[in-house]
């Protein structure tokens, strides 16, 4: 039995959970560090990256989850560590004014927590659906998942940033603890019973190693030169998640809600575009996924180089320029989410999770030196240039990124239609 629409839609609620906590933490609290707090930006550049670079054990949690089956503990487990994250991360910002180094040090360890509950929910998650869903419908789940996801950031930046004016610790606290007993009990809600009606999980008569299993994985073809596309097409999708509130506070004066209710407008602008692909591909089959990737990672590239002039000009189009941004984000990334989706079940069998995994690991550790290093080019421009070229320069430098991205998607991602049927190099079927 493999997941039906309601089973899947559920799950996405999980997704939505996550992207409402990680904004949070990526959007907001970097926001307060960077302009309220009067901190370098390179500070919850590192920090952010921390919680990426934690995330480098994906490919164990989705390993483990192959091994071990039960995806659902991982799942609920990872959500309560990632909500105790959150609010100790809330925490820190209240304490780092008066006491830096202790702050400093919770926010640390509230990273470090972050980094692992997204770690193994993201991950088992995503394995979950890659592996229940039957070939066919796997394009459609990711969008689904993802849509929910940037849903639910969205969501939550608009509604945190009307929530937070008047700024006050007391009040990001009372907001954080909110929004984690909301994430904890939906998760409940979202993952009940489902696993044990699907089969997810083929079972296994010995385990095997993890270095093993990342090996066999490593071995196959498509699957590695899958890894190396999405590690420079998210260093690239990253590089100004940083950056763009603090240059909205920095450069159009921003109040922090505002730049939140801004950061909520551009994830708006995300579910747009996977939205437009989600129903190009599984509605109306116009396109491939090869084709959105590169139109998604080229008007990105477009819309960053219009960010960076309205900086130049004090423009008023700062707004539908980031909205842009968005909805050429939300097509590349729901395009290469369903080409990872529709890669996972290639290859040796029972083997999904650690693929997901690895992957996972590839975007996160691109997602964390995409986020340290633009901040940390900010901090050195900044030394020399005013604010605006400073950030002009790093968004335009991100820009080149997503074009040598789109030339990478030509040669690594095939050109076939959703739904083609497609010999791997071992002569077996697949959807892709």
């Amino acid at each position: 039995m493999t997941l039906n629409w309601f089973q899947i839609f559920r799950l996405g609620l999980v997704q939505m959970c996550l992207g409402a906590i990680v904004v949070l933490t990526t959007s907001t609290l970097n926001r307060l560090m960077a302009v309220e707090l009067s901190l370098p930006a390179v500070l919850p550049g590192a920090l952010v990256a921390l919680h990426y670079g934690i995330q480098i054990s994906r490919p164990a949690w989705g390993f483990r989850s192959d091994t071990q089956g039960n995806r659902t503990r991982f799942i609920v487990l990872g959500m309560a560590v990632l909500g105790a994250g959150a609010l100790l991360a809330s925490y820190a910002i209240t304490v780092i004014d008066a006491a830096f180094w202790t702050g400093l040090l919770l926010s640390i360890l509230a990273y470090s927590l972050i980094g692992l509950g997204v770690g193994a929910s993201g991950t088992s998650l995503l394995a979950l659906v890659a592996t229940a869903t039957a070939p066919r419908r796997r394009a459609a789940a990711a969008t689904i998942t993802w849509l929910m996801m940037i849903f639910g950031i969205a969501l939550t930046a608009a509604s945190v940033g009307i929530l937070l004016d008047p700024y006050s610790g007391a009040r990001l606290l009372m907001i954080t603890a909110g929004l984690v007993t909301l994430a904890l009990v939906l998760t409940l809600v979202a993952v009940m019973g489902i696993e044990r009606q699907v089969i997810a999980v083929p079972a296994q008569n010995a385990p095997t190693p993890l270095l093993v299993g990342l090996k066999e994985v490593w071995a196959e073809r498509r699957a590695r030169d899958f890894t190396i596309f999405v590690f420079l097409s998210m260093v690239a999708y990253f590089l100004q998640e940083l950056i763009l509130e603090p240059y909205a506070g920095l450069v159009f004066g921003l109040t922090p809600g505002q730049s939140t209710q801004l950061s909520g407008a551009q994830n708006g602008g995300v579910f747009l575009g996977m939205l437009t692909v989600g129903a190009a591909l599984s509605g109306f089959r116009i396109g491939t996924l090869r084709g959105w990737i590169v139109a998604g990672c080229l008007g990105s590239a477009a819309a960053l180089g219009v960010i960076a002039q309205q900086g130049m000009v004090q423009g008023p189009y700062l707004t539908p320029s980031v909205v842009m941004l968005g909805v050429f984000n939300g097509v590349f990334a729901v395009s290469a989410i369903g080409a990872m989706m529709s890669l996972a079940g290639e290859g040796r069998q029972a083997r999904e999770g650690t693929r997901m995994g690895l992957w996972g690991a590839a975007q996160a550790l691109a997602a964390g030196f995409g986020g340290l290093l633009g901040t940390a080019a900010v901090d050195i421009l900044r030394l020399f240039l005013a604010d605006a070229p400073a950030f002009g320069a790093v968004f335009l430098v991100e820009a080149m990124l997503f074009v040598m991205a789109a030339a990478l998607a030509m040669q690594v991602i095939s050109s076939a239609p959703v739904g083609r049927r497609m010999p791997d190099v071992r002569g077996a079927k697949h959807e892709i």
